[in-house]
């Protein structure tokens, strides 16, 4: 009734544009449970490939196939996250001063194990990377810690001192 009245009075094309903005952001926006479900199947396949890369360690051509699966389900996994967060937010934060670097450094050991297998069929060089992918991973998923960071640091300094 009311979509009526507001046809008859000549409101329609004023609200008509603001439903179709409203709709679209309505349609776009996820649900609590379907963000859960998104991140837990993200996440789970991301752990999947990786699991399934080291299987390939035990083929001929084994570590190269292990650093495209390693490398594939770091990336699943860290999508996984854009479920919770959205896309936008999870990039902002990604880049906040306290995690740009190991961004930039997750992002440069993804491409460089990537290159390393794919482009120069290098399986030593992309272990190394492979390493230091993993390195970058841990160091960035503790930025999201209330003080892990520091509790890492001070617990390799008491280890080497």
């Amino acid at each position: 009734m009311d979509k009526l009245r507001k046809a008859l009075s000549g409101d329609e094309q004023c609200d008509e544009e603001s439903g179709i903005i409203t709709q679209v952001m309505d349609s776009t926006t996820l649900s609590w449970s379907t963000r859960i479900k998104g991140f837990a199947i993200c996440f789970i396949v991301g752990i999947l490939c990786s699991f399934l890369g080291s299987f390939a360690l035990f083929l001929s051509k084994g570590l190269t196939v292990f650093a495209i699966f390693y490398t594939l389900g770091n990336i699943i996994s860290l999508a996984s996250t854009c479920f919770l967060m959205g896309p936008v937010n999870q990039v902002k934060k990604m880049f906040a001063a306290t995690r740009v670097i190991a961004t930039i450094l997750v992002f440069f050991s993804i491409v460089m194990t990537l290159t390393s297998a794919l482009a120069f069929h290098k399986a030593g060089l992309a272990l190394i990377f492979i390493i230091i992918q993993s390195l970058a991973m841990t160091w960035y998923s503790l930025s999201y810690i209330p003080y892990a960071r520091d509790a890492v640091k001070k617990t390799i300094g008491t280890c080497i001192t």
